[in-house]
């Protein structure tokens, strides 16, 4: 069966069948060229990843601090079992057909672009189009208000329309528990935008990844920081002195300036509170033990909350006592961290 356009005047190649391949050959193949995925990291805009992050996934440099799987493992794996849910949904409330091709696609005129579809849609005219499934908490649903669609995935399903070399697709996100809490968004190809996105791949792929140059990088300044510290290690401080050229100090006098700034406004913070405690003590002082009130001054009703926070915290003295009892349990159930601080002291040369 044809799965792609019937007017197609290029087809997609088919790298390989997917449907059978472990996370790690899958990972291998997708290194071959630039997926869906990988396009807002080039554009700059990925919430997830630099630029050079993706460079060195292309050419398997590996980081030499690991990402932490554990802390977001859940996250990956409930957006991956409910594509399937997705689709259902989708289908029931378009009434469109929509099915899965477990292979990966490469453009034939752009082999460094390739596509792993999550299913694809037949229109009534017999005609296919794609469709990707999103899945996002409660909190999340903004980035898809007033007709939106995140950036980052419209970028996705536009390289995704042009490696297949189809017209039209859709985007469907699920943020709840229930076909209500269910987003529709619809793609049509737009060739001038496609071309801007195959050139700006084509330049990564071909004058980076090919050459082996590391891309500058760009995005934003938490990501990029992330990275430098994943794959130059963690701290040695037996490393000397390091001499800095050609990085200009008049940025450092800015982050000085910045950093004056910053105390200042903590100081008033740290006043407005103490106002703001002050102004509470005969309110919290009629409460008592009670965690809610309200007050009514003829114009206004107001609602007041006292609510308690409860944490639990283990003592340094207990940590060390653990340790030194149960050194089996204290390695199971605690995590070493590194956090770096970045500051700046400036002397007289």
């Amino acid at each position: 069966m044809d799965y792609s356009a019937v007017t197609s005047t290029y087809e997609p190649e088919v790298i390989v069948d997917t449907d059978t391949l472990s996370r790690e050959d899958w990972l291998t193949y997708r290194r071959l060229g630039i997926g869906g995925s990988d396009v807002a990291a080039i554009m700059g805009i990925s919430p997830f990843a630099t630029i050079r992050d993706l460079y060195y996934d292309k050419v398997g440099i590996q980081p030499l601090i690991e990402e932490d799987e554990e802390s977001n493992w859940v996250a990956k794996e409930v957006g991956h079992r409910l594509e399937d849910l997705v689709a259902e949904i989708f289908s029931k409330k378009t009434g469109l057909t929509v099915f899965p091709v477990r292979k990966m696609f490469r453009h034939p005129l752009y082999p460094f672009m390739v596509a792993d579809v999550d299913f694809f849609i037949i229109f009534p005219d017999g005609s296919y189009g794609i469709l990707e499934c999103k899945t996002c908490n409660y909190n999340a649903k903004s980035k898809w208000d007033n007709d939106g669609i995140p950036i980052n995935y419209e970028y996705q399903v536009r390289h995704y329309l042009a490696v297949m070399n189809m017209k039209k697709a859709y985007i469907a996100c699920l943020y709840g528990n229930n076909e209500n809490e269910f987003v529709i968004r619809s793609i049509e190809r737009d060739m001038m935008e496609e071309e801007d996105i195959i050139a700006q791949e084509e330049y990564f792929w071909k004058e980076y990844v090919e050459k082996r140059v590391e891309p500058p990088y760009t995005g934003k300044p938490d990501l990029i920081l992330a990275s430098i510290r994943r794959y130059s290690g963690y701290a040695d401080k037996s490393i000397p002195e390091i001499i800095i050229s050609g990085l200009e100090s008049k940025d450092l006098e800015k982050y000085l300036e910045l950093s004056e700034e910053k105390s200042l406004l903590e100081k008033r913070k740290k006043e407005i509170e103490v106002q703001q405690r002050a102004l509470s003590v005969p309110f919290v002082e009629r409460l008592g033990a009670g965690c809610k009130a309200v007050l009514e001054d003829g114009i206004n009703r107001y609602k007041i909350t006292y609510n308690p926070t409860i944490r639990r915290t283990v003592g340094k003295d207990a940590m060390k006592k653990l340790e030194l009892q149960h050194p089996d349990i204290f390695e199971e159930y605690t995590k070493e961290t590194e956090s770096r601080t970045f500051r700046i002291r400036k002397e007289a040369a």
